[in-house]
């Protein structure tokens, strides 16, 4: 497959692709765009929307009208014993009661007498109502309450499906920032160490030091090499790791280009923490979606526990359906009398309804699992909340005293060098001077990516780091 080389120009949601010599700068805010847009598992995260819109179409047909048709007709020895037809419409509503209507036409010579009709047929029409179990809440009202319930939390579930990619993927970009920026420093340090080393080696082959300092700068150059060579495979791996997450229109991966480079150290400022966060953190925590995913399985249960507690009543369905003959002018109220109907109940109820108490009982149990399991929930989201804040108040003060730091071992370098020029130092000082200041540097480099990854789980703690 042919490899496409990015190149960091984002435009509104269209981005160019080509080699181009020139170094370009990739800021966290376009990779974080491009991550959210086009990353095959955000795209995925946004079809939990769909699933829950198809689940509330799913459970509307319950109560979608249905028509209803049957004909039977018997023959013998010359003879049409009976033909019985009947056809209608059943409306279910959502309070239980179903509303029916149809025509009977039937006739034969050993018709049963139940099913005379007059010649012309017989209109009817009449409901249906549940006076004991499923009067309240019956199965279509449930499934279609719970699928509206299922189709909030795919909400839910799409923020924290995205929310989850964000943060991994925000982690990958600090790591590659702070491994590009190692590499550099040494980079530097690698070309030092050689240079002083060719230095010091004119200067003892000319007598000038003694032999056993070539040796100390030798030593440097090949401690820095590998510390070098150990930056460098950081780096490419960390870059490796950074175009997975790299993708146009969740279909093209694509590969981040030789000559794309992040933000200078200098560029990348300290954050410091929202004072929202701080003043609204048990808001942040009810809205979390991990929160609302948990709390909308408790209100399943209770529709679930609703509709259990419905079936320890007995079943008492009662019908009425008044008969219309139709009229010779065809209007088919003419003929309608309060006096032509039919009617039923049935009634039925267990003697001891053992199934129907062991499935309320459970689903209470469940509730009481699911409530402690929320309490848990709430608690521990907020302790990570609060946690995330300290780490991001703490990581902003660390690197701003190690910029510090960073300066005063520069100080010392300089003093130690201006030293050795002058013969009163020894290389051993410059270069323990020097490690100490390249030492400063890497941590300075590592303290200021934490403090951005530090705002980024903050943000992530709190259940918002998709509106960042």
């Amino acid at each position: 497959m042919k490899k496409l080389i990015f190149i960091l120009f984002f435009t509104l949601t269209k981005f160019l692709f080509a080699q181009d010599s020139l170094q370009k700068v990739f800021s966290f805010e376009e990779f974080f765009s491009l991550v959210k847009e086009n990353h095959p598992l955000a795209m995925q995260a946004n079809l939990q929307l769909e699933v829950g819109d198809a689940a509330v179409r799913a459970s509307r047909g319950g109560f979608d009208p249905k028509a209803f048709a049957s004909a039977s007709q018997k023959y013998f020895d010359d003879k049409k014993y009976y033909s019985i037809t009947e056809g209608g419409l059943r409306v279910p509503t959502w309070f239980g009661i179903e509303i029916e209507g149809g025509y009977d036409q039937n006739e034969g010579v050993f018709l049963n007498p139940q099913n005379n009709v007059p010649d012309a047929g017989l209109w009817f029409a009449g409901i249906s109502v549940p006076l004991g179990k499923d009067l309240i809440l019956d199965q279509r009202r449930k499934d279609l309450r719970k699928a509206q319930l299922f189709q909030e939390n795919t909400e839910a579930m799409q923020k924290a499906l995205i929310n989850d990619l964000l943060l991994e993927a925000s982690q990958v970009y600090w790591s590659w920032v702070s491994s590009y920026h190692q590499l550099i420093v040494f980079n530097e340090g690698f070309e030092l160490a050689d240079f002083r080393y060719n230095s010091v080696k004119q200067s003892a082959d000319l007598g000038d030091l003694p032999p056993i300092d070539t040796v100390e700068a030798g030593i440097q150059v090949q401690n820095r090499m590998l510390s070098q060579q150990s930056a460098l495979l950081n780096y490419q791996n960390m870059s490796a790791q950074l175009s997975a997450y790299l993708w146009a229109d969740g279909l093209i991966p694509l590969e981040l280009a030789d000559n794309t480079i992040p933000p200078a150290l200098n560029d990348i400022e300290l954050s410091v923490v929202d004072p929202e966060i701080n003043l609204y953190k048990d808001t942040l925590i009810a809205n979390h979606p991990d929160l609302q995913i948990a709390q909308n399985k408790i209100d399943q249960l209770e529709v679930e526990r609703r509709y259990r507690a419905q079936q320890l009543l007995p079943k008492i369905d009662l019908k009425y359906n008044p008969l219309l003959e139709p009229s010779n002018n065809g209007d088919i109220l003419d003929n309608y009398s309060v006096n032509n109907y039919t009617w039923g109940i049935q009634f039925n109820m267990p003697i001891f309804i053992r199934s129907e108490r062991g499935n309320l009982q459970r689903i209470k149990l469940e509730q009481q699992e699911n409530q402690y399991s929320f309490d848990n929930k709430e608690q521990l989201l907020l302790f990570k909340l609060k946690a995330s804040i300290n780490d991001w108040n703490t990581s902003r003060q660390q690197a701003e005293l190690y910029k510090i730091t960073a300066r005063d071992y520069e100080r010392l370098l300089e003093g130690e060098q201006q030293l050795f020029n002058e013969g009163e130092s020894s290389l051993f000082m410059v270069n323990s001077r020097e490690i100490g200041f390249i030492n400063a540097k890497v941590k300075l480099i590592e303290l200021t990516t934490k403090n951005q990854i530090a705002k980024i789980k903050t943000y992530y703690a709190a259940g918002t780091l998709l509106n960042l």
